[in-house]
């Protein structure tokens, strides 16, 4: 720090130096007033503008954590979907705020702020998600050594398990015969969907090689995704899923057609950007039966089965989900976790009837 005054010009001119603490390059500033007063203000403006430059150098804005940590993803062979879905959220919910912010200025009540206050409205879901994505750049910008600790809070979320959107199975049945006798484009992949319960990825994936129709047999070892293109399945491992009676024509039709194409169902451009949820979404309209999403084609798959007393891990094991509570959301809608609970209790007799009253009111 230095202070010099020129008595040509009348000016203070007031510098300050420092070196960069990692790379040795001396980083320095100097202004000039006329004022004496102002020396000491100017003094401590310089120091601080010095040391933000050096944190610029050694420190990265936030915009550029997160393009390090979407390389830095790919990289490590995360799912393409995974991290678009975390960069696209991140980016949209905090760049225009903390974009050009250095990381290390980022603070536990900023998050809070953003999660509590900006996202209140949001559902508690949503709110997770969000904070599980701040989390993993934060984490990733600490493993790195941008953060001296992880600013994120922990916080909680009143996330209940809601019962899934499903169709009866009256109302499939009325699903199944419009879509057929109108010629639906979206027959085959609905009806496969209802049969199989796999997910759009699988079914979007799934190749003639992978069936066997003498054995009522299909093998699940990859899915799609529009981002990441084929893969493995969501949870990692191949299953076997059988095929029912009721479906076999239906495989044997599509063959028949498929000329040499290795994809069992017909690849449509609307399949191809996303559009399955919005085209069964109007056809459900058009036809009278309530709105769900594609995806809630699998839940009904399940509860189906669980409601005619498939046993629950059968049920697991052939849907390709690895944890119990899953299961428990679709047990829930069916009844299955809690039908014949009751049946213990006898605590009075219904025939009997009992005294009867009868009124000695006086003639009028």
């Amino acid at each position: 720090m230095g202070t010099k005054y020129d008595e040509k010009t009348g000016y203070y001119i007031v510098s300050f130096c420092k070196r960069n603490p990692r790379t040795g390059m001396p980083v320095s500033l100097k202004r000039k007033t006329k004022q004496k007063t102002k020396v000491k203000q100017i003094e401590r403006e310089l120091i601080a503008a010095v040391e933000r430059k050096i944190a610029e150098k050694v420190t990265p804005r936030w915009k550029d954590v997160v393009s390090s940590y979407v390389e830095d993803a790919r990289a490590r062979g995360l799912a393409e979907v995974t991290i678009y879905n975390t960069q696209k959220c991140v980016e949209a919910a905090t760049f225009e705020k903390w974009g050009s912010r250095l990381v290390t200025e980022i603070t536990t009540q900023d998050i809070r702020n953003l999660i509590q206050v900006e996202f209140k409205d949001n559902a508690p879901s949503h709110q997770r998600a969000m904070l599980k994505y701040l989390r993993q750049v934060f984490t990733y910008a600490l493993e790195n050594g941008y953060l001296q600790r992880d600013p994120v809070p922990k916080l909680a979320f009143r996330v209940g398990d809601k019962i899934k959107k499903v169709l009866t199975e009256d109302q499939v049945k009325t699903l199944l015969r419009t879509a057929k006798s109108m010629n639906w484009e979206w027959y085959p992949h609905v009806t496969m969907c209802l049969y199989t319960g796999l997910r759009n990825g699988e079914l979007y994936a799934l190749t003639w090689d992978r069936v066997s129709l003498d054995q009522r047999q299909i093998i699940i070892d990859r899915s799609w995704c529009s981002k990441g293109g084929f893969k493995s399945t969501k949870s990692g491992d191949d299953r076997v899923i059988e095929i029912a009676p009721n479906l076999v024509p239906l495989l044997k039709e599509l063959k028949l057609k498929s000329y040499g194409e290795s994809f069992v169902l017909p690849h449509m451009r609307e399949w191809e950007i996303g559009e399955q949820a919005r085209q069964l979404r109007r056809f459900l309209v058009g036809i009278g039966l309530p709105e769900i999403r594609f995806h809630d084609l699998r839940a009904t798959w399940a509860t189906l089965l669980l409601s005619k007393g498939v046993a629950p891990a059968k049920v697991m094991m052939m849907g390709g989900w690895k944890d119990m509570k899953t299961m428990m959301i679709y047990m829930r809608k069916t009844g299955i976790d809690i039908k014949g609970m009751t049946d213990c209790l006898n605590l009075h007799d219904p025939n009997f009837s009992g005294a009867k009253v009868l009124n000695f009111s006086s003639p009028s």
